[in-house]
Formats: C-alpha cells, sequence, structure tokens
C-alpha cells in the first residue's frame, strides 16, 4: 500500500529527528509498503498545502503522531481538517501519547479512521494488512475505531520485550542535514552534528503527572545502539547523540554499563535520575563521553516530591547536581509548580536553587503542572471534580502549556498566577542580567584586550 506519514510543523527553529515515526515508517518498509514521509516540520507549509498535495498524489493510507498538549492537539485539528477535505481521503491513522489513552475522543475530533494505541511497529503492519486483505479490524489488537457510529477498542497488543529485535529506523527517507543542526543550550559547537537515538523504552518511576503507555522500561543492549550510532556516523557524519529516550539512567548498574561500552566513541547527552547521580557514577559518565544530562527535578521540597511518588529527596536532588557540575557536565534543569498541596514556600525553594545553580547553559523558568489524560493526576482531577473529561481538558482547561490548567493548591487562581509570574521574573531577570555582563566583558576583550578571535555579536 501507499502510505504517507506527516511529521507537524511545532514552529521550532529546528526540529528534532522524529523517532518514533522513523520506526513505524521502517516496520512498514520491511513489510513491502511504499512510504513517503510529508515533512511539513522542515519546509513549514501550511496545512493547505497537505490537502493540495493528497489531491494530487494519491495514497492509500495517511498517518500522523501526536503527543498530548495544546498545541499538538490543535495541530491536529488543522491537519485532519486538511486530509478530510480530499474527495478521495487516504484512511486516516492517528496514534501517540496523545490519542491513545482517549481514542474515542480523539476520533470524534479528528475524523480519523482508526487510532492505534501504544506501541505500534507491529500494530501498523497488521493494520494495513486487514486493511489491504479488507479483513475484519477487529481483529487487530491494539486499536480503536468506529463501525456503524458504534466506537470499538480492541483488546491490546503486547509489547515487544527484547526491543533489540525491533528494526534500527531506516533515515533516508528523512531530511537528516537538516535534523542534523539541532541543539541543546549552549553546550555544542557550531559545526556539532547531532543525533537522536532511543536507548530504551519506557521508565521504572510512577511520577503522577507523567502518562504511562506502558508499564516498566525495556532496555536496549550496549551492542545494539552502537550498532546504530555507528551507522548514523558512517552515513551521516554526526557527532553528537542525545538519547532521547525517557530515562537512560534507569539504575547505576545499567548506566555503568553503558559507559564502558560509549566511552571514546562519541560525544552524548541524556536524562537523568539525581537519585543515581553519585561522584563516582558520573566521573564515569563524563569519561565516557556525556556532556549533558537533563534531570526532572520538579521541586525541591521532600513533601512535594512525594505528593508526586517523584522517589527523589532534595538531599538527593543537591548532592546529584553538585557532583554533576564537579565533573563539567551541564545540567537540565526541569521544574513545574502547582502539584497537589505545593505551597508558595515550595515555589520559592525553587526560585532559589535555580538561582544557585544558574550556569547559563539554558534558560531557566517554572512551568505550572499540567494533568494529561492518561496520569494520576488527570484520574485525580476528575475524580475531585476539577475537570469533567477529556473534551473539558482539551478545549476548556489546557490552553497553553505555560498557563495554569487546573489549581492543585491552596492559592486562589489569581495568588497561583501572581506567584508564577513573580518567580519567572525573577528568573529572567537574573538570566539576561548574567547575559549582558558576558555580552560586556565580550565588548572588553574585543576593543580592549585585541580579541582576534571574536566572531560577532550572536544570539545563536
Amino acid at each position: 500500500m501507499k502510505v504517507l506519514l506527516v511529521v507537524y510543523d511545532n514552529e521550532s527553529y529546528v526540529h528534532h529527528t522524529p523517532i518514533g515515526m522513523a520506526y513505524l515508517a521502517t516496520a512498514l518498509q520491511n513489510a513491502g509498503h511504499d512510504v513517503e514521509i510529508y515533512s511539513q516540520d522542515l519546509y513549514h507549509w501550511p496545512e493547505s498545502h497537505l490537502t493540495e498535495y493528497l489531491n494530487k498524489n494519491p495514497f492509500d493510507v495517511i498517518g500522523l503522531g501526536i503527543v498530548a498538549g495544546y498545541y499538538p492537539f490543535r495541530k491536529m485539528l488543522k491537519i485532519s481538517e486538511a486530509i478530510n477535505k480530499v474527495p478521495n481521503k487516504p484512511f486516516y491513522i492517528m496514534g501517540g501519547h496523545g490519542p491513545s489513552p482517549e481514542p474515542e475522543y480523539f476520533l470524534k475530533k479528528s475524523g480519523a479512521d482508526c487510532i492505534v494505541i501504544g506501541e505500534g511497529e507491529i500494530t501498523i503492519v497488521n493494520l494495513l494488512d486487514a486493511l489491504e486483505h479488507k479483513r475484519s479490524l477487529g481483529n487487530v489488537k491494539g486499536i480503536a475505531y468506529t463501525e456503524s457510529g458504534r466506537f470499538i477498542q480492541t483488546t491490546p497488543q503486547p509489547l515487544i520485550q527484547d526491543i533489540d529485535t525491533i528494526p534500527i529506523p531506516d533515515w533516508r527517507l528523512f531530511p537528516m542535514d537538516y535534523y542534523a543542526m539541532y541543539r541543546v543550550g549552549n553546550i555544542l559547537n557550531s559545526t556539532d552534528r547531532v543525533g537522536l537515538v532511543l536507548s530504551g523504552r519506557g521508565c521504572p518511576f510512577h511520577c503522577n503527572f507523567c502518562y504511562r503507555m506502558e508499564a516498566g522500561s525495556r532496555i536496549r543492549s550496549p551492542e545494539n545502539i552502537l550498532e546504530e550510532v555507528g551507522k548514523l556516523q558512517k552515513d551521516y557524519n554526526l557527532n553528537f547523540f542525545l538519547f532521547q529516550d525517557e530515562l537512560l539512567m534507569t539504575s547505576v548498574e545499567r548506566t555503568e554499563k553503558l559507559c564502558n561500552a560509549f566511552k571514546g566513541k562519541f560525544r552524548w547527552g541524556c536524562n537523568g535520575r539525581l537519585n543515581f547521580a553519585t561522584p563516582s557514577l558520573m566521573k564515569l559518565m563524563k569519561e565516557s563521553g556525556c556532556e549533558f544530562i537533563n534531570y526532572g527535578i520538579e521541586a525541591v521540597d521532600d513533601e512535594a516530591l512525594r505528593n508526586m511518588n517523584k522517589a527523589l529527596t532534595v538531599k538527593q536532588i543537591y548532592s546529584g547536581i553538585e557532583a554533576t557540575l564537579a565533573e563539567g557536565i551541564h545540567p537540565g534543569f526541569n521544574i513545574i509548580f502547582g502539584n497537589i498541596g505545593e505551597t508558595k514556600k515550595v515555589l520559592q525553594k525553587d526560585v532559589d536553587f535555580l538561582l544557585r545553580y544558574d550556569e547559563q547553559g539554558q534558560m531557566r523558568t517554572i512551568r505550572p503542572v499540567t494533568p494529561y489524560p492518561g496520569t494520576p493526576l488527570y484520574e485525580y482531577a476528575v475524580k475531585n471534580g476539577m475537570i469533567k473529561d477529556a473534551e473539558d481538558f482539551y478545549e476548556n482547561k489546557h490552553t497553553n502549556q505555560d498557563l495554569p490548567c487546573v489549581n492543585f493548591t491552596n492559592l486562589s487562581e489569581e495568588e497561583f498566577r501572581h506567584a508564577l509570574c513573580e518567580a519567572n521574573t525573577t528568573l529572567l531577570d537574573n538570566y539576561f542580567e548574567k547575559q549582558k555582563q558576558r555580552s560586556k566583558e565580550t565588548c572588553e576583550k574585543l576593543y580592549l584586550g585585541n580579541n582576534t578571535d571574536f566572531r560577532g555579536f550572536r544570539q545563536t
């Protein structure tokens, strides 16, 4: 079958590689299907372009994957409208973290013909096989669809337990020279070429604000990862690799094993856990080529951390960050505010922490917590009458990722917004004051110190 997979534009200056879509494209190609990628992310095409493209180029199937969030949801509506305008509309499939927990609602809003729920490599191939041979969709595991106005959700598709068996993505379909320009803070050189890789799937932790499409974590062997990295180095001259899965640092033992395998082969960054960030592990990670670890901190208060089931303590946060910085590894700080029981005192602790450890690697701000459908926090909000359902969440409550969606604190709505505004104003003032000071020092070195290496005052 002829398949068009849409990579939507999220308005980033440079987008990162769409790993999930690449895995699906490869699975479909290996099953004998003709796959094409519609790179809206690269070309910034308006949705009307997609309608025109489908009118001129017939496809049997079109696929779109989205995460949860106000922007992906509204983008999905526009792309769906463009698809539905086509007289000979392809069979429209949607998947991803967005529709998976609420497939009935997404079917209704999008006009899609089918939702793939959860991990898709096996499901998408089985679905197209059923379509091609005109068999009942009811026998395909892991999907949702409507038939004669009735919503149908089939039994779940079992997870692929040995993920080393999943074919490595075939990136020849994608504009890799564009994706290689992706940047993380200011840790990369202008000539670095970046690749994104998954070291595993899932996460062993259970934070209340996080949606789990699958239970636990499944990890790739170092040999399997190095095979993919080596291919990306050879084919696309990539030299810095971001491990984009939810958590590379699932344990100290696993992290040590990967570091020993990676050592000296490339530079890299990952998502990590501060309860594992000991001085000895940070030293090993640095020696292996690690330059960046993105940490989910969420709150610098023990009671708040317990309420969100973070499995982390303030002592571990401080000691882990100290160990990370001591080895010259750049940390990414993710902090959210407004979870169950949080107060202005908690927010002040968060601000104080960010100010204390600001090394100007990234601009630091604090966002309100969002109870995405499928998360324990969403279920809590529904149970307590804060959200009615998915429709209420997407169409009334979640209007922007930086605006409060549901207030789980004892603050009034006005107090909540004022607290976030004051906190972020403080952080922004700190960031730009330091940036200004750095620029002044650069200017002095240029003109008074005759710095012949100066390359211009640039923002990127």
